[in-house]
Order: C-alpha cells, then sequence, then structure tokens
C-alpha cells in the first residue's frame, strides 16, 4: 500500500524532523502522532486527495475497524481487477464495500453465469462500477448484449471494444440502440454501423452519437439523410464530428446569414463541416478585406468556396469592384434599399459624403440597428447624417457604449442628433468632462441636449460655457493636456 501512496508518504516525511538515521525520526513521530490508515490506502487504489476526501470515515483511523471494506477489497483484488481501477469501482459504487462475506463474489459470478470471460468481466465492472449493484445497471446491460447479439454482433466483440479507462453507461447505450432502430436502419444495416463505428455506442455512452443525431434533425435533415450519413460516416471520431459542425454553424450564425440559407447548406454539406474546422468569421474577413454581406453573398451563391476557409488553408483575398462604377452601384443599392430615391437631392448628397467600400455600408447600418435603435429611425439618422457610415464598427460600437455607459444617455439621444456619431471620444469627453463641472458649481443649465454641448466650435464653447467660471479656463486646459497626452 505505501508504493503506492506516493503524496500521502511525501506528505508524512515533510512533518518528520530531518535526521540521518530516517526510520528512527518516523518511528518517533508515529508513536506520538498515529495517522489515519484510510488515506494512504485510497490513494493506493487510484483515487486523489481530493476524490477520497468525502469518503474519509469520521470516526475511524485503522484499516482494521473497516473489516467489510477491506474484505471486499481483497475479493476484487484476488480476482484480477487492477488496484488502480478499484479506486473507481469505490467512487462509483461505494455500497459494494459494506456487502456482507460472499456477496461481491456472487455478483461477480453473475456475469460469468452470462457466459462471459474472466478477463470481460473484469473490463466490464472496471469500467462499468454499478454492474456491481446490480438492479436496473445489471438488467440493462442484459438488454444492450442480446439486442446486440439479435443484429448479429457476438458477446466477444463487444468486450473487445471496451475499454477498462472509460464509464459506460449501459442505460443510455440501450435507449441509442432503440433510437437507432426507431430512426430506420435495419437489422443488417445497425450490425454493419455498430461494427463499423463502436464510437457510436461507446462515446460518452451514446451521448455524442445522440446530440449529433439531435442536431442533424433540429436543422431539418430527413431520417433517411440522418441515416445514409451514419451508415457512410467519415473516418473521424464522432465527437470530433460533432465539435466541427457545431463550429460550423457558429460560423454562419456570426456572418448573420438567415436561417433557412443556415439549414440549407449545413444539410448539403455535413460531411464537409464535419470533418473540417473552418477559420473564425472575424479573422477570415480581415484576410479576405471584405464585408460579411459580401462573403454571406458568396457562400450562398457557391458554398464550395468554404473548402478555401478551412483552417491552415492558404487564403486569396476576395476580387475587389476597384471600379468606381461597381462601388458606385453598391451604395445606390444600400440606398433605394433604406428608401432613398434614385437620382434625388438626399441620394446625391449621401453618395458625396459616402467613403470607402460600398459593400460594408450594411454591416454598419445593420449594426446601428442591432444596438436597439429602429429601423426607421436609423435611416432618418443617415438621411441627416450619411457621413456617420464612414467608420468601422468597433468604431461605432466604442461610441455607442460611451454615450450609454459613461454619458449615461439614452439611444434615442441620437436619433435626434446622429452627428454624435462624427465626433472622436476624446472631443465628447473634453466636453462633457467641462460641462458637468461647471454644472456641478451651478454655472450650467442641467438635462442640456447632446448638441448643444457638442456641435459648436471650441471659440463657441469658451463663450457660452466657460466664461461663466474663473476657473473653469485652467480646468479645461489642463484636463484637455491629460486626455490628449494619455
Amino acid at each position: 500500500m505505501s508504493k503506492n501512496s506516493p503524496i500521502f508518504l511525501d506528505k508524512l516525511l515533510n512533518k518528520v524532523e530531518k535526521e540521518e538515521e530516517i526510520g528512527r525520526a518516523l518511528s518517533r513521530f508515529l508513536r506520538y502522532h498515529p495517522i489515519n490508515e484510510f488515506e494512504p490506502f485510497f490513494e493506493s487504489i487510484g483515487l486523489k486527495p481530493s476524490e477520497f476526501a468525502p469518503f474519509l470515515p469520521r470516526k475511524l483511523m485503522y484499516l482494521n475497524d473497516a473489516v467489510d471494506l477491506v474484505e471486499n477489497y481483497r475479493v476484487l483484488c484476488n480476482y484480477g481487477i487492477a488496484r488502480s481501477n478499484i479506486g473507481m469501482i469505490y467512487k462509483e459504487a461505494t455500497e459494494v464495500f459494506g456487502y456482507g462475506t460472499g456477496r461481491l463474489h456472487s455478483k461477480i459470478l453473475l456475469y460469468e453465469e452470462l457466459g462471459l470471460s474472466k478477463t470481460s468481466v473484469i473490463k466490464i465492472v472496471s469500467s462499468s462500477p454499478p454492474l456491481l449493484i446490480g438492479g436496473d445497471a445489471y438488467d440493462d446491460f442484459v438488454q444492450v448484449v442480446k439486442e446486440l447479439e439479435h443484429i448479429g454482433i457476438k458477446q466477444e466483440w463487444i468486450m473487445e471494444v471496451l475499454s477498462e479507462n472509460s464509464f459506460y453507461d449501459w442505460g443510455r447505450i440501450l435507449v441509442l440502440l432503440r433510437f437507432f432502430t426507431d430512426t430506420g436502419f435495419s437489422k443488417e444495416e445497425l450490425g454493419c454501423l455498430i461494427r463499423a463505428r463502436p464510437d457510436f455506442l461507446l462515446d460518452d455512452s451514446g451521448k455524442t452519437a445522440f446530440l449529433l443525431v439531435g442536431l442533424l434533425l433540429k436543422l431539418g435533415a430527413i431520417r433517411k439523410d440522418v441515416c445514409s450519413l451514419l451508415l457512410h460516416f467519415p473516418h473521424v471520431r464522432v465527437g470530433n464530428f460533432l465539435e466541427n459542425l457545431r463550429q460550423g454553424l457558429l460560423f454562419l450564425i456570426e456572418l448573420e446569414m438567415d436561417t433557412e440559407s443556415i439549414r440549407e447548406i449545413l444539410c448539403m454539406r455535413t460531411d464537409f463541416f464535419g470533418t473540417h474546422t473552418l477559420m473564425k468569421p472575424n479573422s477570415l474577413l480581415t484576410y479576405l478585406s471584405t464585408g460579411k454581406k459580401r462573403l454571406r453573398t458568396l457562400i450562398k451563391e457557391d458554398p464550395d468556396q468554404l473548402e478555401k476557409f478551412v483552417m491552415g488553408s492558404k487564403i486569396s483575398r476576395i476580387p475587389k469592384c476597384h471600379d468606381s462604377a461597381c462601388s458606385l452601384k453598391q451604395k445606390k443599392d444600400f440606398l433605394m434599399h433604406l428608401g432613398f430615391v434614385e437620382g434625388s437631392k438626399e441620394m446625391q448628397k449621401a453618395l458625396s459624403m459616402f467613403r470607402g467600400k460600398g459593400d460594408e455600408l450594411q454591416d454598419r447600418f445593420d449594426f446601428l440597428v442591432k444596438c436597439g435603435l429602429d429601423q426607421n429611425d436609423v435611416c432618418n439618422m443617415i438621411k441627416m447624417a450619411p457621413h456617420i457610415l464612414n467608420q468601422k464598427v468597433d468604431v461605432l460600437e466604442k461610441k455607442v457604449n460611451f454615450l450609454v455607459h459613461n454619458l449615461g444617455l439614452p439611444l434615442s439621444s441620437l436619433v435626434a442628433f446622429p452627428s454624435y456619431m462624427s465626433y472622436t471620444v476624446e472631443r465628447v469627453k473634453l466636453r462633457f468632462f467641462m460641462y458637468n463641472w461647471l454644472k456641478e458649481r451651478g454655472k450650467a443649465k442641467p438635462a442640456l441636449a447632446l448638441s448643444s454641448v457638442l456641435a459648436c466650435s471650441n471659440k463657441v464653447f469658451a463663450k457660452l460655457f466657460i466664461s461663466h467660471h474663473p476657473q473653469a479656463p485652467e480646468v479645461w486646459e489642463n484636463y484637455k493636456k491629460t486626455l490628449y497626452s494619455s
């Protein structure tokens, strides 16, 4: 036992005075400090201190006082179960170690009576400790064996694919087998499927396969297609396939693709999504030097383009529309979608103020709507101040956050004064710092509109605000230096 409890021994030796005769020092220490024998025992059977702490008896210190525990431990050892696996049995089926004489041995023999070899019994009780308790766990296991034999899979094969180091829930495995039958698999198909892909049953006791099938059905796949996918499953673990498919779903969601298109693309290219890991959308958009709208359109028109966006692939930029005609058309289409009339003065004004790429305008407009503004209000804001869409989404986000979280103003303030988005955060900070300073001293009217504080020039601001307090000019200059030097 001491050979298999290094943590306990190390802790014990650290408490003993360092002497040349370590044996004598240890004996002297133990004479006055008896140890709790359950600590090295639990460590020796494969449990970590954090795992066995809840199992330490409150009123016992010596193993000789736990007769049933020691006897049942010996039964398991004598049967051939590895010492390191006994800890898992104790953790998952503690009551087994309270059995009276002969009971545990008789439980083990039940599995030999099913026709299992001793090696197989060791495997199943090590990987499924509740089987030693019996009851539903035993019934589920027996039923799984029967159903597998019914589809042509023998006990010997089952035992070969099990791992002593895994944990199996036979009740869940049984439910999955019956679910496969209900899904439409024939007896022969199900037998071929399980033999080819035992991980469907054994990865997390079938939970992973359940989640995969559930996701596919939720996306709109029909049962026939699900059966076909599973029967011709790619050479990847089902867990990896599920994770890749989920990441693919998130990829399309982050591109803000509509639900119907997401379902269509995922169901059409399930194999691809399950066997490949795609780049993160934000990184991809940067590499491609394009916006979400254009990438969405590209993928919808040709889903095969997704193969170029696999993690580790060499990314080539999407050919751009460099000519002014293409860019102008994109801007016009965007404005007409918002309700602008082609050829109108409003449209001409907006077109003259837009800078940069036409395909990025929609993403910036969508951001403002997602912030909580009404779409019609945003349209009116663009008509009043088209230039606010010349800024990248991250810049717009920074300014909106400052308005709401730092100034404490409602989003609706932007509807009346969209030009707020044109000013730098530093200018807004400086103006409102001064305005609040004066307001606290009764030298400025409370609750002034955004435009009243921001729209005027510095010269006018000084006349309307700063001149009202003798210390204000110095405070203004000092804060300005601090703000622009940081």
